[in-house]
This record gives structure tokens, sequence and C-alpha cells, in this order.
């Protein structure tokens, strides 16, 4: 299987993902795969399932755009925008987060390692009044710096 068909089947699996098939994660991942976000670092297939339907529990809506992506034998690198709908998230309006993920795949395809990058003020702390505000402060003491 070629990266680029690996890539195209991991953007379309997440597409389609939600707390009804979650199942379906041991069709991609690895039992023993690692997860890491800006938030979490997850070991084990139970686990990152156990985190997607935490994660899928209240989310109305999640879909992924490519803009670009490479990849070579054993690793791929995606750059997505998410966009995204969560009652617990300014309240369950539509946000637009930019990032990617950067993949190792193991010799059957599946994912032994996935790695997300994205700004945690764009998909979380901005939808929420005080930390808004705090981050900005945050922000405009760091450029007068």
């Amino acid at each position: 299987m070629t990266a680029e068909l690996k890539i195209q089947l991991f953007v379309d699996f997440y597409n389609q993902l939600s707390a009804d098939n979650l199942d379906s994660l041991v069709a991609v991942y690895h039992p023993n795969v690692v997860f890491v976000d800006p938030v979490h670092e997850i070991k084990g297939l139970p686990a990152l399932q156990e985190y997607f339907a935490h994660a899928y529990a209240r989310l109305q809506s999640c879909q992924f755009e490519v803009i670009s992506a490479a990849g070579q034998q054993q690793s791929g690198f995606v750059n997505w925008t998410m966009k995204f709908r969560h009652q617990a998230i300014g309240n369950g309006k539509l946000i637009s987060v930019e990032g990617c993920s950067a993949l190792q795949f193991d010799a059957d395809g599946l994912i032994v390692h996935h790695r997300d990058y994205y700004d945690m003020t764009d998909m979380v702390y901005q939808h929420v009044p005080v930390l808004n505000w705090l981050t900005a402060i945050i922000k405009r003491k760091m450029a007068d710096q």
C-alpha cells in the first residue's frame, strides 16, 4: 500500500469516525499505538478507544479537510483543517482549527505512532470567555517583549 493511499484512508477514517463506531479503531491503529496531542500521551489501543469515547461523547460534528499531505513507506504527514461542533466549547458553534498529524505505520499499514500538532487556543481557550481574555493578555505581553 502506498503512503498516499495510507494517508487517504486515514483521513477518510476520521471523517467517518463517531461515538457509534469507535470499535473501528482496530482497523487503523496497532494494538501498541502511541498517540500524542497537545494535551495527552496515550499508549495502547484500549486507552485510545477510551480517549475517543470521551472525546466523541458530546461531539456534534467533526470533519477534516486536507490542506497538504506527504508520505514515505512507513511515515506520513497530513496538514489539515478540522471543523467541529461541541456543545461544551463555544456553545456548539462551528469551530475551525488548523493542525497536522505525523504518522508512522507498521509493515501492515497500521498506525503505530500518531502525533497531532494544533493550537489549544484556537481549539478551546478562545471559546471560554475568561481564558480568551487571559490568553489575549499573555499574547500581547509576549508581543511587547
